[in-house]
């Protein structure tokens, strides 16, 4: 399954990747089984130095959580800032995967807690969503301006994947420069079409998973936000679709779900992008559809790269392991892309 060009990977920059061709594995290969075994998987990381709990108040009514691995001399070494797809949190097994990579390559490593996730629904009154670049960018400029830190690269994996590209676009020329590079992996960067593959009925298992976490997570937040939180029309509530439209939109400002899918996406601002970006995608991903990542706001943009593999699922891209590789390709080529843009820095 090759890395390069086809018609729906439009190929913007002439550098060669520095990372391998992705070669699914035969005994998971396909979008669902690939899917669901990475999901699924137990793994232990065990180079994976403990993390320091980190708390960072980024509004008057918000604080969220980061794990974070630090390397001995923090202004020297270049960071790594991990966000997480929806309802994970920073010990996603993808999130710690990467972090264990890269902590290895000389990193230190900050994996992002979205609002209310890895178990902080207390530290926040409102919920997090899609396009919430806020507290990525103070976390941005806290490496920056507190740690000092020459180079940072930013990764994100499927929501986490679509503020990482909203936040680079939002920065656009104004990036600082220390931003040295973006990497998105199953980004979904047209959310209204991504919530439409998600209510397929081959989907239904995730819509499930997704919901279940919802449904608990808001009876959560109500409990601890009495004021703020009406669970009458949770009863009724059980697509992705219809919880943004009763509360995720609303309780942010949006309105409806549609607004909500429209201003979150960071399809909208991606031609904007002025530094090295990345995006991994599977052409069997299951509610990630690949003809979003030929849209010409990609395609025109020469800082963006586009890789799309014939398999890997979402967020998956599992290999066959070798004494040299831990099978997860993705992750592998996260890191290589930093280390390509923060050694050269």
């Amino acid at each position: 399954m090759s890395t390069g060009s086809s018609d729906l990977a439009p190929v913007s920059v002439t550098t060669a990747l520095p990372f391998g061709e992705y070669v699914p594995s035969r005994r998971w290969s396909g979008g669902h089984r690939m899917t669901v075994y990475a999901w699924a998987r137990r793994r232990a990381l065990a180079t994976l130095p403990p993390a320091e709990a980190c708390y960072f108040d980024t509004a008057s009514d918000a604080r969220v959580l980061a794990h974070c691995n630090w390397q001995p001399a923090c202004d020297q070494a270049p960071a790594l800032l991990l966000l997480h797809g929806l309802e994970g949190s920073s010990l996603a097994h993808y999130m710690r995967g990467i972090a264990a990579k890269a902590w290895a390559a000389g990193f230190s490593v900050v994996r992002l807690n979205q609002r209310n996730c890895g178990g902080t629904e207390h530290l926040s009154r409102g919920l997090y969503h899609s396009g919430l670049t806020h507290d990525p960018l103070f976390l941005l400029r806290h490496l920056i301006e507190q740690h000092r830190t020459p180079s940072v690269v930013v990764a994100g994996y499927s929501l986490g994947g679509n503020l990482t590209l909203k936040l680079a676009g939002e920065l656009g020329a104004d990036a600082p420069p220390q931003l040295k590079a973006i990497c998105a992996v199953s980004p979904t960067m047209d959310l209204a079409l991504c919530v439409d593959a998600l209510e397929r009925r081959p989907n239904l298992l995730y819509q499930f998973n997704f919901m279940r976490n919802l449904r608990s997570r808001l009876r959560r937040k109500a409990a601890l936000f009495p004021d703020l939180y009406d669970l009458r029309p949770l009863d009724a509530v059980w697509t992705v679709r219809r919880f943004d439209d009763a509360y995720t939109a609303p309780m942010n400002g949006f309105g409806t779900a549609s607004r909500y899918y429209h201003e979150a996406s960071s399809l909208r601002v991606v031609g904007a992008i002025r530094v090295p970006t990345l995006i991994l995608a599977a052409a069997n991903d299951p509610f990630v559809p690949p003809e979003q990542f030929a849209r010409p706001e990609i395609a025109n943009n020469p800082q963006v790269r586009v890789v799309i593999t014939a398999d890997g699922g979402h967020c998956a891209f599992v290999s066959e392991p070798t004494p040299e590789h831990d099978g997860y390709w993705a992750e592998h080529a996260v890191v290589a892309w930093a280390r390509h843009h923060t050694t050269k820095a």
